[in-house]
């Protein structure tokens, strides 16, 4: 990762409610289309939106991959989360369903970024030890890649390992990213407190949907015996970003350039 300029980092209050936020991120992704750059691969862009980095608490969502819409179990599995009080949604990122609540940090970087496919594989793996030495300064003794049996797995998930039952991982932290021609969006959520809900909705879901998992690979950052809050995970974030970029804290983004509204 370069720093390529100033990194401004919004800390959004409240949550918007689940859909909100969700289309929240792909609206600040399509602001990189009115985005110019004309720089060489370590230059910054010279006008236009900069780097942005959101953070915020969501409200009880379970977020689907389009594969688990396509499976006839869906349906049921949608109306479990409600049932649990967790809002179902289908993300445009790939992965199986993933569920976060008030108890987790919701983290979406966007870059504009004229070739964004290039380093696309290189992110998972930059931005998953950035995630993983924040958990560190935290206290948890983390991992970077899958453990066996986890929900919506991947290469690059963050795991936690209780320091006094060693054979006990919890997946903490899940990554995604999205990609459009002016630049990219990568979003990780980190689940930090309340760990029971996360591991109730997902049983009741993945049985839904005929998805084998284990369900002791969910849980919270607490359930490793880690005393932490939100607000300390989100401090201890900041200061592993601040070792790689320039932080400028805004009250909130700028308007959407009406020239990228309307591509959107």
């Amino acid at each position: 990762m370069t720093d390529t300029g100033p990194l401004q980092v919004y800390r959004q209050s409240a949550s918007h409610g689940a859909e909100a936020d969700l289309e929240l991120a792909l609206s600040l992704l399509r602001r990189t289309r009115a985005t110019s750059r004309t720089r060489d691969d370590q230059g910054p862009a010279d006008r236009g939106i900069p780097p942005l980095l959101r953070l915020y608490r969501p409200e009880p969502t379970v977020a689907f991959g389009q594969r688990d819409e396509r499976l006839p179990g869906f349906d049921d599995a949608a109306q479990v989360c409600r049932d649990e009080g967790f809002t179902p949604l289908v993300r445009r990122a790939g992965g199986r369903a993933a569920a976060y609540h008030q108890g987790s940090l919701v983290i979406d970087h966007i870059e504009p970024d004229p070739d964004p496919i290039r380093h696309s594989q290189r992110r998972f793996t930059e931005f998953g030890e950035l995630l993983r030495e924040a958990l560190e300064i935290a206290g948890v003794t983390a991992r970077l890649g899958p453990i066996p049996g986890e929900y919506c797995p991947g290469d690059h998930s963050v795991h936690g390992i209780s320091r006094e039952q060693p054979d006990l991982r919890i997946k903490l932290i899940g990554t995604a990213q999205r990609v459009i021609s002016s630049g990219w969006l990568f979003s990780s959520s980190i689940i930090v407190e309340d760990g029971a809900p996360i591991r109730r909705v997902l049983s009741g879901a993945y049985a839904a949907l005929g998805i084998p998992w284990d369900p002791l690979t969910a849980g919270a950052i607490t359930d490793l015996g880690v005393q932490t809050t939100v607000e300390q995970i989100e401090a201890a974030v900041l200061e592993v970003y601040r070792r790689r970029f320039t932080l400028e804290e805004i009250d909130e983004p700028s308007p959407i350039p009406s020239s990228a509204a309307a591509h959107g």
